[in-house]
């Protein structure tokens, strides 16, 4: 069974493009899109477990230089 989660993204103005480019090429996210509101991107990432998600986040999403925070949503099945 996989995981998945909704990861939202603060990014540096002007940076929101490149952001998003440099996300999806990431391994696990399914798709991210520039949004406006109080995120700049959204994405949608697969990973084997909560703890895999996470590791995910930490290590790949929130090195890319331009995010400033992210908010890691996972999806519940009620």
């Amino acid at each position: 069974m996989s995981v998945h989660a909704y990861v939202l993204v603060q990014t540096d103005v002007g940076k929101a493009a490149d952001v998003t480019r440099l996300v999806r090429e990431i391994e696990g996210v399914v798709s991210a899109e520039n949004v406006t509101g109080p995120y700049d991107v959204i994405a949608l990432l697969e990973a084997g477990s909560i703890d895999e998600a996470g590791r995910l986040v930490v290590a790949k999403v929130q090195r890319i230089e331009g995010i400033t925070r992210t908010v890691t949503c996972p999806v519940v099945n009620l």
